[in-house]
């Protein structure tokens, strides 16, 4: 068997600067320091930082007085925010900046009026977070389909915006049924679409080309590594969300000759090396890496973090 490993892969920028603020505010604090949801929605990344002593919970409340919080990547209500200031936490917001671009955007259309549509999954803390930042709401929406169930105060006052971890080809259909339905719709350009969203789903299709069968590393609960195997499949190719390398059923090999290898935005490298270690144990002989895009992008740690280092 050969692998060929997807480029880029695994962690984005936003995922490396929430797990290094939790390391530093470790760092920096001592143990323990409280995460408002998982950093990333990663099991073995959360594993780790727990052991190292961040105590993850849902909800503000179970945060005892004075304790280090800091906000998961997916961003986070104002309700949320506001609960934590009137009980003088001291936060530190990992929130991707790529998310709370959107944040701002869905707030400057709320200003101008607009009635705000968000287009994401219902349930993702990232849309909640999002929603929880317009006031008045959001009208939320997931296919085209839910496009002709919407009801509108003003037609011709509205603006969408929409969940980072959808690409652009995850999004277009349902933009084209709201430009359809509604011609004046403001939006975003599509510089503003998450870069490692879209960089992931492409460099996918590209291994789809040249394997017979496909492996994404990532948790269940992460939206974009899910998304990844369900392009694979659309695409023709049996692919697989795994965990690591103890997911892996030897039976999916039969007959393979060409095994294709990503991983979600939120899923480290040191995983995928684990899971070519066990292929190579079940008769890899060749690695190979696909041509794509090199990612070169880094964000600014929170201030807060940023007068403690100094």
């Amino acid at each position: 068997m050969k692998v060929i490993l997807a480029q880029p892969r695994g962690f984005c920028a936003g995922v490396e600067r929430a797990i290094e603020i939790v390391e530093r505010a470790l760092a920096l604090y001592g143990p323990p320091v409280y995460v408002r949801h998982e950093i990333v929605h990663n099991r073995h990344v959360v594993e780790d930082l727990r052991s190292k002593g961040a105590i993850f919970v849902e909800e503000v409340d179970e945060i005892p007085d004075g304790a280090v919080t800091v906000f998961s990547a997916h961003g986070v209500s104002r309700k949320v925010a506001d609960s934590a200031e009137t009980r003088n936490l001291p936060v530190i917001d990992a929130t991707c900046p790529l998310v709370a671009k959107v944040h701002k955007e869905a707030q400057r259309y709320a200003t101008q009026g607009r009635q705000v549509i968000l287009i994401g999954h219902k349930g993702h803390p990232e849309v909640e977070g999002t929603s929880g930042r317009v006031d008045g709401g959001v009208l939320l929406v997931s296919e085209p389909e839910d496009v002709a169930e919407l009801e509108v105060r003003d037609p011709e006052n509205l603006a969408y915006v929409t969940q980072t971890t959808l690409s652009v080809d995850d999004t277009r259909a349902v933009i084209e049924a709201l430009k359809e339905r509604f011609p004046n719709i403001a939006g975003p350009a599509l510089s503003d679409i998450c870069y490692a969203t879209q960089n992931r789903q492409v460099a996918v299709r590209k291994l789809a080309e040249v394997s017979d069968l496909i492996l994404v590393v990532g948790s269940q609960n992460s939206s974009n590594s899910n998304r990844l195997r369900e392009i694979g499949v659309e695409l023709g190719v049996p692919s697989y969300l795994i965990d690591g390398p103890d997911s892996i059923d030897p039976e999916w090999l039969e007959g393979v000759g060409q095994v294709g290898i990503t991983a979600g935005a939120s899923a480290p490298e040191d995983l995928v090396q684990a899971v070519v270690k066990r292929l190579q144990a079940l008769g890899v002989v060749e690695i190979e890496t696909l041509e794509g895009v090199v990612e070169r992008v880094r964000f600014r740690l929170p201030p807060e973090l940023q007068r403690e280092i100094a």
